[in-house]
C-alpha cells in the first residue's frame, strides 16, 4: 500500500510539472506573439500612410503628367503631397481616433505620427524615378513600384486576417488602377480645355 501511494504522489507530482511546463510555455509563446504583433495604432497609421501615400502620389502624378509633361511639376506636385497632405492625413487620423473616445493619448499620437512618417517617406520614394528616369519611363516604373507596395500590405492584411489573399489584393490593386486612369483622363481633359 506504501509503494501503490509513493507512485501515485509521484504521478501527481509529475503531472502538475508538466502542466507548469505547458503553462511556462504557452506564457512564452504568449510573450513572443505580443511582441511581434504590431500595436493596432501602428498598424493603422502605417496602412493608411501607406495605401493614402501611393494611391494620391500616383494619382496626382498620373494627372499633372497627362496635363502637362512637366518634370518639374511632377516633381513639384510629389514633394507637395508628400508634405501638406502627409500632415493633412496625419490630422485627420488623430481626429478619427480621438473621436473613437477609447484609445490612450499615446495611442492616438503613435497612429497620428506613423501616418504621417508613412506618408511622407513612400510619397517621396516616387521623386527618385523621376528624377533619374526620362519622364514617360517614370511614369511606368512609379506606376508598377506604387502598385507592387499596395499588392505587399493588401496581402500582409489579409495573412493578418486569415482570408484568401488573391481577393484583397485585387481589389485594392482595381481601385489603385482605376484612380491612376481617372486622374489620367482628367489631366488630358484640363490639358485639351485650357491649352
Amino acid at each position: 500500500m506504501n509503494q501503490i501511494n509513493q507512485i501515485n504522489k509521484i504521478n501527481q507530482i509529475n503531472q502538475i510539472d508538466q502542466m507548469n511546463q505547458t503553462d511556462v510555455s504557452r506564457a512564452s509563446v504568449a510573450d513572443w506573439q505580443r511582441r511581434l504583433m504590431m500595436k493596432s495604432s501602428l498598424k493603422t497609421g502605417l496602412s493608411f500612410g501607406l495605401t493614402s501615400g501611393v494611391i494620391t502620389t500616383l494619382g496626382l502624378m498620373a494627372g499633372l503628367h497627362s496635363g502637362t509633361h512637366s518634370r518639374t511639376v511632377v516633381i513639384g506636385g510629389i514633394v507637395t503631397i508628400a508634405v501638406a497632405d502627409a500632415l493633412s492625413d496625419a490630422l485627420g487620423i488623430h481626429i478619427a481616433e480621438e473621436s473613437k473616445n477609447n484609445g490612450a493619448v499615446s495611442d492616438i499620437w503613435e497612429a497620428t505620427i506613423a501616418t504621417f512618417v508613412a506618408k511622407f517617406l513612400i510619397a517621396l520614394t516616387f521623386v527618385v524615378p523621376v528624377l533619374l528616369l526620362p519622364l514617360e519611363e517614370a511614369m511606368m516604373v512609379s506606376v508598377v513600384w506604387g502598385l507592387s507596395l499596395l499588392a505587399v500590405l493588401s496581402y500582409l492584411l489579409a495573412r493578418a486576417q486569415q482570408i484568401h489573399a488573391w481577393k484583397v489584393i485585387a481589389e485594392h490593386v482595381v481601385i489603385g488602377v482605376s484612380v491612376i486612369a481617372i486622374t489620367h483622363f482628367v489631366g488630358d481633359w484640363i490639358h485639351a480645355t485650357l491649352s
